[in-house]
């Protein structure tokens, strides 16, 4: 009978320390995925925190972009405005900016018309996907790219000492840069647009508006760009802006780049 008492004693205590045992295996369990969910979700606000749009400013990372300013009567005095600290240093900056806030105006469309030239001069294979984006068709993007490859980098068309290669040319687009002073903008980078006497007109498929980018690189400081926005979207195009890249003064001095 004791020896009895006794086995049952054991069972009791076997039992019960299994059953804490498991009660120990599941809390922690419980805790590894409480920790792992709280990891991931670190990780998913720590990605999404990498853009932050407030207003009309948008930030990626340490660089700003801001829109400001409206399309007022036609003329050459700037009435819309977008700055920035710095080029986009890669695609996926680019089309963040683009969808998080510049593509969603006719003036941030319009900006990012340099900001993809001199992307496609440090990378021509970045350069053009940030144009496939930006324009409305494939057929703008191969015009714009045909003259670009020839300007931007010596070829066989235009040899490294050619006054043709114009890799400076993002550069004239942006305010204070002019030949005279070797292209060096104003900082922060300035895009200055005014409205176009051609205005903003129905056609098929959504709207075209005719503006100007306000450029010192040119005899003609107005540069004339199509922005296009198909029915539904609110997402601008860049439909046409050939006299972007058209030949501007020659430089004079030693161009510093861009940042």
């Amino acid at each position: 009978m004791k020896n009895f008492k006794s086995t049952i004693g054991l069972a009791l205590v076997a039992t019960i320390v299994l059953t804490s045992s498991c009660n120990n295996t599941t809390s922690n369990a419980q805790a590894m995925n409480v920790n792992a969910e709280a990891s991931e979700s670190q990780v998913s606000a720590e990605a999404t925190n990498e853009v932050v749009v407030r207003n009309n400013t948008i930030t990626y990372g340490t660089h700003k972009y801001t829109v400001s300013g409206e399309f007022n009567k036609p003329g050459a005095v700037p009435t819309a405005f977008v700055t920035f600290t710095n080029i986009p240093s890669d695609y996926k900056e680019f089309e963040a900016v683009y969808n998080g806030l510049l593509g969603k105006s006719i003036q941030g469309t319009a900006a990012m018309i340099p900001m993809a030239i001199e992307m496609y001069a440090r990378d021509a294979a970045v350069g053009e996907k940030c144009f496939q984006l930006l324009c409305n068709s494939s057929s703008t993007v191969s015009g714009i790219i045909r003259i670009l490859k020839t300007k931007l980098k010596p070829s066989s068309y235009a040899p490294d000492n050619d006054p043709y290669l114009q890799r400076y040319m993002a550069a004239a687009l942006l305010k204070g840069a002019n030949a005279a002073n070797a292209y060096t903008p104003d900082k922060p980078y300035t895009v200055e647009m005014a409205a176009s006497p051609n205005g903003v007109h129905q056609v098929t498929g959504g709207t075209d508006t005719f503006i100007y980018i306000i450029a010192d690189g040119w005899d003609t400081r107005q540069r004339g760009v199509e922005i296009f926005l198909a029915d539904g979207s609110d997402l601008y195009k860049v439909y046409n802006c050939p006299s972007c890249y058209t030949q501007c003064k020659n430089i004079k001095g030693t161009w510093g780049g861009l940042d």
